[in-house]
């Protein structure tokens, strides 16, 4: 009969699993990526900051996405990097430090959709009514969206845990990289029925609004651009709606392949090396996507170089 710890307060995390000739490669390798990550975010979130030029709603919300990328990765890979050091039975947090983290990180993923997706609102007004662009999108507005954005992520991830830590616990192992949802109310040995109804109706909520949205907004910017015959018009919706729609995609398709690997337990090892990719591409790739495409930004950094230069001359 196999022996259950009711509600321990300690936990352990399984982790990652590598050899032991691949341990420091690994750990090499996500040590750098966070410390790009966080460098090259809080660079663009800086920039965005101080710089008044980029005081415009599509800065603005792209500050969203790189103050998002560097909570999601704050949480997750500098406890991963303490961890791969450690061996798998001195892998052991605490019960609260686990919810936290499965908390942040569970918003870390949904608010990179719901801030995808006012970022696509600002391109469809920008583009499909830019008349009225200036008055659509004031500050009022900007609030407005941002508030949900993070509030909406709030609230569902909210109820998500809620409904988890309501359970007994009669297990301490958690079979993940770190703390999540799944995680956590499979330690428990009560009835999870309602945890995976609301699991899948989250899921599939805001699956659905994310691409939903992004499919009808794209399908009307596309109808303006084909109908419309100015060229500057068109030339700036392919450059600004590419790089948005390129963000999303990265972040789509790592989000998916998780899903999907969820459904094959004999891919675990496969879907934890997924998931680390879905923390360190898009947090990555976001800053030098927008950062390169943005004339504002390029111009920010150039100046900024060029004054370091005389600087240094004198």
């Amino acid at each position: 009969m196999e022996n259950y710890t009711y509600n321990s307060p300690t936990l352990q995390l399984e982790g990652l699993n590598v050899s032991n000739d691949s341990t420091y490669p690994v750990f090499l390798f996500l040590f750098f990526s966070y410390l790009f990550i966080i460098v090259a975010n809080v660079g663009i979130a800086f920039i965005v900051f101080i710089d008044k030029t980029l005081h415009q709603p599509m800065y603005l919300l792209f500050w969203n996405l790189s103050v998002n990328d560097i909570l999601g990765n704050s949480i997750m890979v500098p406890r991963l990097l303490i961890d791969i050091l450690r061996p798998q039975s001195e892998r052991i947090i605490s019960y609260y430090e686990c919810v936290f983290q499965a908390f942040t990180t569970h918003m870390f993923s949904t608010t990179s959709h719901t801030v995808l997706m006012i970022m696509a609102f600002d391109r469809y007004v920008a583009i499909c009514n830019p008349l009225r662009y200036a008055v659509i999108m004031t500050n009022k507005m900007l609030i407005k969206l941002t508030v949900s954005a993070w509030g909406v992520a709030f609230v569902l991830v909210g109820i998500l845990l809620g409904l988890t830590i309501r359970l007994n616990r009669c297990r301490t192992l958690i079979r993940s990289l770190y703390c999540n949802n799944a995680g956590l109310f499979k330690l428990s040995c009560e009835s999870v029925f309602i945890n995976n109804v609301y699991g899948l109706t989250f899921t599939v909520v805001l699956f659905t609004g994310s691409i939903g949205s992004m499919v009808l907004t794209y399908s009307k910017i596309t109808v303006v651009c084909l109908t419309s015959k100015n060229k500057s018009l068109n030339s700036k919706a392919l450059k600004t709606c590419s790089t948005h729609l390129v963000v999303y995609l990265i972040m789509l398709l790592s989000g998916m392949s998780i899903i999907t690997l969820h459904r094959f337990p004999q891919f675990v090892e496969s879907r934890k090396f997924a998931t680390i990719l879905y923390h360190i591409i898009p947090g990555s790739l976001n800053p030098i996507i927008y950062g390169m495409q943005s004339k504002e930004i390029r111009r920010f950094l150039s100046k900024l170089f060029v004054s370091k230069k005389v600087l240094s001359l004198f």
